[in-house]
C-alpha cells in the first residue's frame, strides 16, 4: 500500500528502494518541534509557507503552558501562524495526531509531521511518517519532501479477541515480538480479519505504535468503515478505497493469532520489554495514566468508565485522564463519562499530551506509573529516576481500582 500511494503522488511506477520526491498534503509541527523549523526556514531565507492550507501548528505538548519559556514558544508559534494563515490549534484543543485525523488524514494522502507518531494516520490509509524539524522546515516552504520507498512487513493478525484485550495489547504482543528494531525503515501493514473487525480507533492505536517496531509508517486499508469514519466529520468526499493488490510482494509476513491473547505490559526501559499482565500482578503503582495519542479517544475512555463506573480509586494512587481532542472531551462530558471519572477519585486534565512527556505531569523519585501512553523510555515522563509500564486501557482502569497491576479480565 506504500508503494501504490507514492506512486500515485510522484506519478511514477516506484518499488521498494527508489528514492522519490513527492508532494506533500499536510505538514504539521507542534510546541516541541515548529520552533526549531521555523528556525530552518530562516535558514533558507523566508518565513513564507509553500501553502496555508497545507501547513498546521499546535500547542499539545505543554499545554496549558506550564512556564515563562514555553509560553514563549506559544507566542513564536502564534505570530507565525497569522503571519502565513496556516491552521493553529491552540492549547486545549487537543493532539497534533488526533486533530489531524478529526481533520485532514484520508486515503492516499501524504502527511509529514514534526513527531514520530505521525504514522498513526495510516490508519485511514495515509502515508504517515515522522521527520526531524529540518526537514519539516523545508517541506513548510518547498511543500515536497524526499523519500527512499520503505520495504513492507505484511502483519496478518487473525482470531477473535477475548474481553477486555484491546487493540493496544495486540500492538504491544507485536513489538515485544519482532524488537524494537524488527520493521526498520519499513512500512507495516496490518491485514487480517482481526483489523478487519476493529474500529478504526483500535486501528488509530495499532497504526500509532508503529514507529516502536522502527518502522517509516504503518498502514491499514482504507474499508468501509474508514468512509463511515470520514463521514462521521463531514469529509466522506475525501475517501477513496485502499489495498493492497493480491499478488503484492512483502519483505517479510508476520502473523498474529489473537483468541488466546492476554492482556501485556511493556515494562522500564523499553518498548519491547513485553509481558502477559499475569506476570506483573500485583506490582504497586503510584499512579496511572489513561490518555494520550495512543490511547486517549472515545472508544478508550469508554472503556475505562465502563471499568470505573461506581467504583473508587485506590487509596495512595493517582489516576491521572487527558482525552485527546476537545471535540473528544465533549462528547465524555454528553455521555457522562467525565463524571463517572471525578466521582472515582481521578484528575480529569485539558485535552493534550499531559503526561506522556512530562511537561505537565510528572513523576516523583521511585514512583512506578502505568501508563495507555507509547513509550516507557527513562526519563519520559519528567524524571529518570521513575518507572513506566505501559498498557491498555481497560488494564489501566482496572488497575486504578486495586492500586496494583491488574488483569481486567478477572477483576470486572
Amino acid at each position: 500500500m506504500a508503494e501504490k500511494i507514492l506512486s500515485a503522488k510522484t506519478d511514477t511506477d516506484i518499488t521498494a528502494g527508489d528514492i522519490v520526491i513527492a508532494p506533500v498534503d499536510l505538514v504539521f509541527a507542534h510546541d516541541g518541534t515548529m520552533p526549531l523549523a521555523i528556525q530552518q526556514m530562516k535558514a533558507l531565507g523566508t518565513r513564507k509557507v509553500f501553502d496555508p492550507n497545507k501547513v498546521m501548528g499546535i500547542c499539545d505538548h505543554a499545554s496549558p503552558s506550564p512556564s515563562e519559556k514555553i509560553s514563549n514558544v506559544h507566542a513564536l508559534m502564534r505570530k507565525f501562524a497569522r503571519e502565513n494563515k496556516i491552521h493553529f490549534f491552540e492549547s486545549g484543543d487537543g493532539i497534533c495526531h488526533q486533530l489531524v485525523v478529526e481533520k485532514f488524514a484520508a486515503p492516499w494522502k501524504i502527511i509529514v509531521g514534526g513527531d514520530s507518531h505521525t504514522c498513526t494516520h495510516g490508519a485511514l490509509g495515509a502515508f504517515g511518517t515522522g521527520m526531524g524539524s529540518t526537514d519539516i522546515g523545508a517541506i513548510m516552504i518547498y511543500g515536497k519532501t524526499w523519500l527512499k520507498v520503505p520495504e513492507s512487513l505484511k502483519v496478518r493478525i487473525v482470531g477473535e479477541l477475548q474481553e477486555h484485550v484491546c487493540s493496544k495489547d495486540v500492538i504491544l504482543h507485536i513489538i515485544g515480538e519482532i524488537t524494537a528494531d524488527g520493521a526498520t525503515y519499513m512500512s507495516m501493514e496490518f491485514l487480517g480479519d482481526t483489523v478487519e473487525r476493529m474500529s478504526i480507533e483500535s486501528r488509530l492505536t495499532m497504526c500509532n505504535m508503529a514507529i516502536e517496531a522502527g518502522s517509516k509508517t504503518g498502514l491499514c486499508m482504507a474499508d468501509e468503515k474508514v468512509k463511515i469514519f470520514l463521514e462521521s466529520y463531514g469529509r466522506g468526499n475525501e475517501y477513496k478505497s485502499l489495498s493492497p493488490d493480491g499478488n503484492a510482494t512483502y519483505k517479510d509476513e508476520f502473523i498474529v493469532e489473537v483468541s488466546n491473547l492476554e492482556p501485556m505490559i511493556a515494562y522500564p526501559h523499553r518498548v519491547d520489554n513485553v509481558a502477559p499482565v499475569t506476570e506483573f500482578e500485583g506490582t504497586e503503582i503510584d499512579q496511572v495514566c489513561i490518555g494520550s495519542c495512543t490511547n486517549g479517544r472515545m472508544e478508550d475512555l469508554r472503556i475505562a468508565a465502563e471499568i470505573l463506573k461506581g467504583k473508587e480509586i485506590a487509596k495512595d494512587t493517582r489516576l491521572v485522564i487527558y482525552p485527546a481532542s476537545r471535540g473528544i472531551l465533549l462528547q465524555a462530558i454528553r455521555e457522562g463519562i467525565i463524571e463517572t471519572f471525578l466521582r472515582s477519585g481521578a484528575s480529569v486534565g485539558a485535552p493534550g499530551c499531559g503526561f506522556c512527556v512530562g511537561r505537565t505531569v510528572a513523576l516523583g523519585d521511585g514512583e512506578i506509573a502505568l501508563s495507555t501512553q507509547n513509550r516507557n523510555f527513562k526519563g519520559r515522563m519528567g524524571n529518570d529516576k521513575a518507572e513506566i509500564y505501559l498498557c491498555s486501557p481497560a488494564t489501566a482502569a482496572a488497575s486504578a481500582i486495586t492500586g496494583k497491576i491488574t488483569d481486567p479480565r478477572v477483576s470486572t
